[in-house]
C-alpha cells in the first residue's frame, strides 16, 4: 500500500506544514516529482498536496486535456513513496479558481499551514487569475524558477506589485512568520521534462491509466 497515499486523513493531525502544488498534471511527470520535493526542502515542509485541477479557466478549450480521471491517476502514480498527497479537493469542493480553493482549504484545515507553490511560468500570467492580490494577501507565495521564463516573469505586471514583498531565498525556511502578502523565488537544478513534450510523445498516454477517482 502506498504510505504517502494512505496515511492518516490530515485533519485528524495539527501544525503541519503544507505545500500547496496546483496543476492540470496532463500528465504528472517526474520533474513535477523532483521540484516538489526540491521545494519540501528548501521550506521545510511535511508534505506537499498537488491540486489536480478540474478544469484550469486559462487553459479551457484546451484540445489536448485529459479526463480528469486519467490525469489525477497518473498524479497519484508519479507521488508514490513520497510525502506527496494526490488530492481532488478542487472537485469535491465544486472551486474552480485559485482563491475560492486557498480559502476553503484554509477553513477545512485550521491547524495546518500552507504556502502556495507554483512555476515561474505562471508568475508570468499570474495576474490574469482572479484576485491575485487576494491570493497573495491570503497565502504565502514559493515561486519555484523554470529555464526561459526568468525574462518573461520579471517583466509580469504581477511582479511590479509584488517585488517588494520578495523574501530571500535565506528566509525560506521561515515562512510560517511571514506577514503577507509574501513570496520567495526558488531555484533549483533544472528537470528538462515537460508534460508537452510526453503529450507529444504519446497523444494517448491517457487510455493507459485508470478510470476510478477515489
Amino acid at each position: 500500500m502506498d504510505r504517502a497515499r494512505d496515511r492518516a486523513d490530515p485533519r485528524r493531525k495539527s501544525g503541519m506544514k503544507i505545500g500547496l502544488l496546483g496543476g492540470s498534471f496532463n500528465p504528472a511527470h517526474k520533474g513535477h516529482r523532483r521540484i516538489t520535493l526540491d521545494a519540501m526542502r528548501a521550506l521545510d515542509l511535511d508534505e506537499v498536496w498537488w491540486l489536480v485541477s478540474p478544469g484550469n479557466p486559462l487553459k479551457d478549450g484546451a484540445g489536448d486535456m485529459a479526463p480528469f480521471a486519467a490525469r489525477f491517476a497518473s498524479a497519484r502514480k508519479m507521488a508514490r513513496r513520497a510525502p506527496i498527497r494526490a488530492s481532488a479537493i478542487e472537485l469535491e469542493l465544486h472551486t474552480r479558481y485559485t482563491l475560492d480553493t486557498v480559502r476553503k482549504i484554509r477553513r477545512r484545515y485550521p491547524g495546518h499551514a500552507f504556502i502556495w507553490l507554483m512555476g515561474e511560468d505562471n508568475l508570468e500570467q499570474f495576474h490574469r487569475w482572479r484576485g491575485w492580490r487576494d491570493i497573495a494577501r491570503a497565502i504565502p507565495i514559493a515561486v519555484i524558477g523554470r529555464p526561459g521564463y526568468n525574462a518573461a516573469a520579471h517583466a509580469t505586471p504581477a511582479l511590479g506589485w509584488f517585488r517588494r514583498f520578495q523574501r530571500r531565498p535565506g528566509q525560506a525556511k521561515n515562512w510560517t512568520m511571514w506577514s503577507l502578502p509574501a513570496f520567495v523565488l526558488l531555484r533549483f537544478r533544472p528537470d528538462p521534462t515537460s508534460a508537452t513534450s510526453l503529450r507529444a510523445r504519446d497523444p494517448d498516454w491517457f487510455r493507459h491509466m485508470g478510470r476510478n477517482v477515489p
